[in-house]
């Protein structure tokens, strides 16, 4: 009988040893940077624990005193999917309708573009726009840079600003462009952390240089913290062809493609689209990353907000109002170059605190970004 104790005692010490081992991500496996409890994603993580990102430094770009912009008749023009799209376009307004609240400003005349429509459309929606004496007139999207290069040419008088171009150099125009690779870097890292079977997915809406930025460095952060993971990586529509940011039921299908060969977690940067992809994951019982705005509190997505871990946040509201702000001032040369991670232009969200765990994480390399220790490429590297 002793002896029988003796053998059981000694049995269940060796149980608990191999428990604790177990538990506190012991054992051959050395590489848990997650700090979690052994699960899947831990064990997909290969790279070391950044560095903790330092205190947030105090802003002293607070604006002191009201500008007022109750003079300015603001005109707004929409890329595909306008208004209500829970993503890009939606941002823009949230900009303007700031702007109102803000700085006063009167009313914001709205329209938007169809995805097959010529570049003679675009060309009189910003002719109407000036003719009617809008100014400043906002173009929401890379697409209307050929308009806005004609349209801003005849009416000298008339301030534009364009989001997502930088290649038009008239004194009137004024570029609002986006570090997006940095952001969706951070998108990567987060999905890599949060994939229980190491297998990842992007969805891009429409295969076009910008889009690629967002692909690129999602790639890259997922690979810089992990050399085990797979990525599926696909478009929705080919250069040229723009319905892939207003086609939910094919960024469904795309993304229900990617899960069942083994994804468990899909990004999107697909505009109106990613709503498809999200119907997707919640059905698949996988999670996504929304893109642009705070996806989480979209109304057009509430019901799949459960499955959204993060979005990519690129500030397009920021860059708006700030161009406002600066048009009601006077002066837009204050205005950042380019909204990357230090002029808080992009960055990621925490509602639903579905990224708590790994917030030191993502907040460190959002400093070695910042600092130039890590160079996130705008080309896919594949």
């Amino acid at each position: 009988m002793r002896g029988t104790a003796l053998a059981a005692a000694t049995m269940a010490g060796v149980l608990a040893l191999a428990g604790c081992a177990k538990d506190s991500g012991g054992g051959s496996n050395n590489n848990n940077a997650s700090g979690s409890t052994g699960n899947a994603a831990s064990d997909c993580i290969t790279a070391p624990k950044p560095p903790a990102a330092p205190p947030a430094a105090t802003s002293s770009s607070a604006e002191s005193g009201k500008v007022d912009g109750s003079k300015l008749k603001v005109g707004l023009a929409f890329d595909v999917g306008g208004r209500g799209d829970a993503s890009f376009n939606d941002a823009a307004a949230a900009g303007t309708d700031r702007a109102k609240t803000d700085l006063g400003v009167p009313s914001v005349s709205e329209s938007t573009a169809s995805a097959t429509e010529a570049e003679a459309a675009k060309q009189q929606r910003l002719d109407q726009m000036a003719q009617q004496g809008l100014n400043p007139i906002i173009a929401v999207g890379f697409a209307y840079a050929p308009s806005v290069k004609v349209i801003a040419a005849k009416y000298p008088n008339t301030k534009f600003a364009i989001v997502d171009d930088d290649s038009i150099t008239l004194p009137n125009v004024t570029p609002l462009v986006f570090a997006e690779e940095q952001g969706s870097f951070l998108a990567g890292v987060a999905a890599a952390y949060k994939s229980k079977k190491c297998h990842i997915g992007f969805v891009g809406g429409v295969n076009t240089p910008l889009i690629q930025k967002f692909e690129a460095g999602f790639l890259q952060g997922a690979k810089a913290v992990s050399d085990k993971i797979k990525i599926e990586d696909e478009y929705l529509t080919p250069a040229g062809d723009f319905s892939g940011f207003q086609d939910p039921p094919k960024g469904n299908a795309k993304a229900a493609a990617e899960i069942s060969r083994g994804a468990d977690v899909v990004y999107h940067a697909a505009g109106a689209s990613g709503k498809g992809v999200f119907d997707a994951a919640k059905a698949a019982n996988a999670l996504a990353i929304g893109v642009d705005s705070d996806q989480y509190n979209q109304k057009t997505v509430a019901a799949d907000k459960d499955i959204i871990i993060t979005s990519m946040i690129k500030r397009v509201d920021v860059a708006v109002f700030d161009y406002l702000q600066a048009v009601a001032k006077g002066d837009t040369s204050t205005l950042p170059k380019r909204f990357d991670l230090k002029a808080d232009g992009v960055g990621y969200s925490t509602s639903g605190g579905k990224v708590d765990d790994i917030k030191d994480v993502l907040e460190g390399y959002k400093a070695q970004i910042i600092s130039g220790a890590i160079k996130v490429a705008d080309k896919p590297a594949k």
